[in-house]
């Protein structure tokens, strides 16, 4: 009754999408939690996270690309017009590989899964994505970026907040990773002004060792984690500063 329901919604909503923006000519994203967040989401009929078991977490990963593929092609029906741009949002793989999700009971933590198989995972359903540019999200300090760029994603999306392995993001960049970095909250905050959000993010990048006149081509800024908080006028605020703040990178 559920899936069914679920379908009629979806339906809905694909319908109003054509109606609405069939013409639509640009980006397009499409957001979809990455396998293993959802294998450390998702409960067995046993109460175990689905991570705990290597059989279920071969079928979320097989079903997620397949899923995906399918949802790529209704979409794109939907808006034959536009580019199709898809990002995994992955919170909690670095939980998955330290041994940190929790168990039923909370009292315990499951088993860390080995790197090779996460990888393996992330990979077969970014390939999913075909021809359509990819991007992983993590929202967590400790996301281990190369074994996130092996993968393959076209860009990786990231809190500049947070601390990362310096070695591991100059190898994404040169690399030609590019990177999506949440500069400003994604909730109601005051924020500063655009060439302060711009002079941060110079002075990131000279700590990195690059030429700051490669900065505007290989970054994009966001807010953090998106705006799903955000009241509309402060999305609107936001979104207003993050232009004025690219425009000062681009001026050099």
């Amino acid at each position: 009754m559920d899936l069914g329901r679920t379908r009629d919604l979806w339906a809905r909503d694909l319908d109003a999408l054509a109606q609405e923006a069939g013409d639509y000519r640009g980006w397009f994203k499409i957001q979809i939690a990455g396998p293993w967040t959802l294998a450390a989401g998702v409960e067995l009929h046993r109460g175990d996270k689905a991570v705990a078991d290597a059989g279920a977490c071969r079928d979320i990963v097989e079903s997620l690309a397949a899923g995906l593929v399918e949802h790529l092609a209704v979409v794109g029906r939907a808006l034959p017009y536009a580019d199709l741009v898809v990002q995994l949002d992955e919170p909690s793989l670095p939980a998955v590989l330290r041994g940190g999700v929790r168990t039923a009971s909370g009292f315990g933590q499951l088993d860390a899964l080995e790197e090779p198989v996460v990888e393996a995972g992330l990979r077969t359903v970014l390939e999913a994505a075909g021809q359509a540019p990819t991007i992983v999200h993590c929202c967590a300090s400790d996301l281990p970026i190369e074994l996130v760029r092996r993968t393959g994603p076209t860009a990786l999306s990231l809190d500049l907040s947070l601390t990362f392995a310096q070695d591991e993001m100059g190898v994404a960049i040169e690399a030609g990773t590019g990177l999506l970095l949440g500069v400003v909250p994604g909730t109601d905050s005051h924020l500063p002004k655009p060439l302060s959000t711009a002079d941060r993010l110079r002075s990131w990048w000279r700590r990195l060792g690059f030429d700051p006149e490669e900065l505007p081509g290989a970054v994009s800024l966001t807010p953090t984690c998106g705006l799903a908080g955000a009241s509309p006028a402060y999305a609107s605020v936001c979104m207003a500063h993050l232009h004025a703040a690219g425009r000062e990178l681009a001026a050099g």
